[in-house]
């Protein structure tokens, strides 16, 4: 069907309808319609005709040679025709005769709509009904609100009409977009990388004079770190050039410069519509597999690499010290709590000054409770065994230092291992003319190990123990002080909090100076202070020592592994975000979803359709490792409006979400003080192509049941869903699933779907490219979603499917991405796929993804 609007001498083509007579039939399929966008000059004496097309070879070109005929209304008539609907005659270019008859009727829809809208409908046929609307949605509509609009774009809209079991119809709109954080979040992650090795770089500077040795690894690894230092920064360079769509089409998953941002990312909302029933939403970010496609998987993906790295690691250890991955992530850690809480203690000394000037008790108590909890976080972090021997390992690494077993192991060398290489000989536990130690063979997987990091008269192992005496000193000096000036003031009130961080920390007392207190206190606060910098000092640079080691045990395939997982990690992250602010935005009224949110967190479900053949066995192991790394993100919920933003370092990233004044002051007390929200990420594996088949009867599908299995468990763990009995149901089945063998079990994808739901979650759809087979699970989903939950009567259950497939948005985005409307699957492919997942007759052809 052609449509065209005439008005005060305007013509327009709105759209072309996508062909109604299959081939070999009279009979249309579906209804279908148009709608127009309110920028549009529709006006009571506005014409519109209908000029109607037949197929041809399954293909609906608008010619001469398939036209069959068209009709003419104006807006006047079809509002003023009894029910305002008109019955017309389809006639022939010539007039000369009838061909058909065309029903156009008024669908109100006020209740998508704020406001009522119009849509015409042309109605062949009461089958199902497909209803067309604008591109860009409606400047009423609810889902394309401020806050919506400001991080999805470019929506496109399909409004469907299915009939229910009891002769009822349903109203169904679903609605793609792209999302703008797409790019933000990747291109603030680059900055931060850089900002992060840009500080990385200066720490192994400030680590002082070394060894040659020791300095020569550094040289390297600094070397190193420019390199990708520069890389990172070309490649936001190239980013900041962009404009144009939202979103990284499916044939560019391989450009290099564009490796941080996801494949395809778009989000999908249903929104069912049903007679005095309230408005339902079901919301799935699509998105193409998180992976390193640039690099390629002909070694494998990061669950494998990082495997074969840590291998490696060990077996070079000669050059260093080994760090198991443990205590490595531990130094990152302890160098992130370093950076965050040291400022934060001194900010709060300063405070505490500054209210001691005041005349009031009680904030003088709260910040000092304060104080005392963020010292208390400090002492916990930092009085750690891997900060003591990293100090003492960085102390055996400076220039002419020799360890109490240098002289043993000279006089002594038929104790050497003869099956030793001379490097190895050179660098054993003992050795260390210049500066340079390894733990024994045997021990280097324990670094803390008394053989691991030697022990020497030259420096005092009481000296780090004396550190944390002079903190406690100063902390039980500031509450003393403050215990006295409150009495002093007669306040009547409680001793100040107890002292349980100096009594752990040593149980000395010091008596309070009778002198002036404001005085006094500002040089115990500058005392505190100033023990907090030192062992501060001290900590980051142990564990930057720590560091050191990590990359220069396995230097260029470390930092090249680095690379390959901030890349895979930026795909997630931007999925995870986008799919986040989509629940947060929708769930801003439900208190529920809000208390869930501030006490247990947010399940993240990945629902994957990759193959464990081939290429894609790569890319899941990519996957598996990119997200599960999201574990180490938070969110934060601000009152602001403006974009979602991300901060801190590679081992702890913070997302922050802006909501405007009005949103922000509804919720709940702890999302408004800035409490950190958690994540928890799971991922289900279910391959179901022809490559799975092969996989399944001649491969190795281990990689997909170990996933699978280890997810389920982390779901069964968490007791906060456990007394939900549908959900505990829910579970039992999954694991029911999860170990049974069985063929491209989907029933896995559906179960692990449908508990994401029951817990509030969000749910992510990928395969390689987010384009096909994705297209396939996210229809799938939906009408099965309308058949459980709203009651679409079965019989319409196969039309529904096909009509999303092919007139929905999933075609639409296939378009998007290879600008052509057909997926890309062929014949023979097909008959591998489980029978649901198999798009209609004339909607597919192998073309290139």
């Amino acid at each position: 069907v052609f449509v065209q609007t005439f008005s005060d001498s305007v013509s327009r083509l709105q759209h072309d309808v996508s062909f109604l007579f299959p081939s070999g039939s009279r009979d249309p399929m579906f209804l279908t319609g148009v709608s127009f966008p309110p920028d549009w000059p529709v006006y009571s004496e506005t014409l519109i005709k209908l000029s109607v097309y037949g197929e041809n070879n399954g293909h609906h070109w608008l010619t001469s040679a398939n036209f069959l005929g068209s009709s003419s209304f104006s807006v006047t008539d079809l509002l003023k025709s009894k029910d305002q609907q008109l019955s017309l005659s389809l006639r022939t270019a010539d007039d000369s005769a009838t061909v058909g008859t065309v029903v156009v009727s008024r669908m109100k829809m006020g209740e998508i709509e704020d406001g009522e809208v119009d849509h015409f409908t042309t109605d062949m046929h009461q089958k199902c009904t497909l209803v067309y609307e604008s591109s860009h949605g409606s400047v009423n509509d609810k889902d394309n609100g401020p806050i919506m609009n400001a991080v999805f774009k470019n929506a496109v809209c399909k409004v469907y009409r299915f009939q229910t079991v009891d002769s009822k119809w349903m109203l169904v709109r679903e609605q793609m977009a792209e999302c703008t954080l797409s790019f933000s979040i990747p291109k603030q992650l680059i900055a931060l990388y850089i900002q992060e090795d840009t500080c990385r770089i200066q720490e192994l500077k400030d680590l002082g004079e070394l060894s040659p040795h020791w300095d020569n690894l550094r040289k390297d690894v600094i070397s190193r770190y420019d390199q990708i230092i520069k890389e990172y920064q070309d490649t936001l360079a190239e980013l900041e050039k962009l404009t144009g769509p939202l979103f990284k089409p499916s044939c560019s998953k391989g450009q290099k410069y564009l490796e941080f941002i996801p494949i395809n990312l778009h989000t999908q909302r249903m929104r069912v519509m049903c007679p005095r029933k309230t408005d339902s939403f079901y919301d799935v970010v699509t998105v193409g597999a998180p992976a390193a496609h640039s690099q390629g998987f002909k070694n494998g993906g990061l669950q494998k690499l990082l495997s074969k790295y840590e291998s490696e690691k060990k077996s070079t250890a000669y050059q260093c010290i080994y760090y198991p991955p443990e205590q490595t992530a531990k130094a990152r850690e302890i160098l992130c709590v370093v950076s965050q809480l040291q400022p934060h203690i001194s900010a709060l000394a300063d405070q505490l000054l500054q209210t001691a000037q005041q005349s009031s008790s009680q904030p003088l108590r709260d910040v000092l409770k304060s104080l005392e909890e963020k010292t208390e976080q400090f002492v916990h972090a930092l009085k750690d065994e891997l900060v003591k021997s990293a100090l003492l390992a960085l102390h055996a690494a400076r220039p002419g230092y020799v360890s109490k077993c240098q002289s043993s192991a000279q006089s002594s060398p038929a104790r050497a291992d003869p099956h030793l290489s001379t490097a190895e000989k050179q660098h054993s536990v003992c050795n260390n003319v210049d500066g340079s130690q390894t733990p024994r063979r045997e021990s280097r997987e324990s670094p803390v190990h008394s053989d691991s990091i030697p022990h020497h008269k030259e420096y005092d192992e009481e000296e780090w123990d004396r550190v944390w005496v002079s903190v406690a000193k100063s902390l039980n000096c500031v509450i003393a002080l403050v215990d006295k000036l409150q009495e002093q003031d007669n306040n009547n009130q409680e001793s100040a909090p107890s002292h349980t961080l100096a009594d752990v920390i040593t149980s000395h007392k010091l008596p309070v100076a009778t002198v002036v207190w404001w005085d006094e206190l500002a040089v115990l606060v500058q005392s505190l202070k100033k023990c907090v910098a030192e062992v501060a000092e001290r900590a980051r640079r142990s564990v930057s020592f720590v560091l050191l080691q990590e990359a220069a045990c396995s230097m260029a395939q470390g930092l090249q592994l680095q690379q390959r997982r901030d890349a895979v990690f930026s795909q997630a992250l931007a999925a995870l975000a986008c799919g986040f602010a989509m629940r947060l935005y929708a769930g801003l009224e439900d208190k529920g979803f809000l208390r869930q949110l501030h006490a247990i967190g947010l399940v993240a479900q990945f629902e994957s359709l990759l193959s464990t053949y081939s290429e894609e066995i790569g890319m899941l192991e990519d996957m598996e490792v990119g997200i599960s790394d999201l574990h180490r993100v938070t969110f934060r919920i601000t009152e602001a409006f403006g974009n979602v933003t991300c901060f801190c370092p590679r081992d702890h990233y913070t997302v922050e979400v802006p909501l405007p004044h009005h949103a922000f002051q509804a919720l709940p007390e702890e999302l408004r003080e800035g409490k950190l929200l958690r994540v928890l990420p799971v991922l289900f594996n279910v391959g179901i192509n022809e490559q799975q088949t092969i996989a399944e009867r001649f491969g190795d599908i281990s990689l997909q049941e170990r996933i699978n299995q280890k997810n389920f468990e982390i779901l069964e763990g968490l007791p906060c869903f456990q007394t939900q009995t549908d959900i505990k149901e829910l579970l039992d089945t999954l694991g029911q699933n999860v170990v049974t063998k069985k063929r491209k079990n989907v029933e896995i994808l559906w179960l692990a779907g449908m508990i994401c739901r029951r817990m509030n979650g969000i749910r992510l759809t990928s395969c390689k490219s987010a384009k096909d087979r994705t297209s396939m699970s996210v229809t799938l989903e939906q009408c099965s979603l309308l058949r459980d939950e709203h009651q679409l009567n079965k019989d319409y259950f196969v039309r529904a499917l096909d009509c999303m497939r092919r007139e929905g948005c999933r075609i639409e985005n296939v378009q998007k991405n290879i600008k052509c409307r057909k997926y890309a699957f062929n014949m023979l492919q097909l008959m591998a796929f489980p029978k649901y997942y198999r798009p209609p007759e004339g909607t597919y052809g192998k073309v290139d993804s």
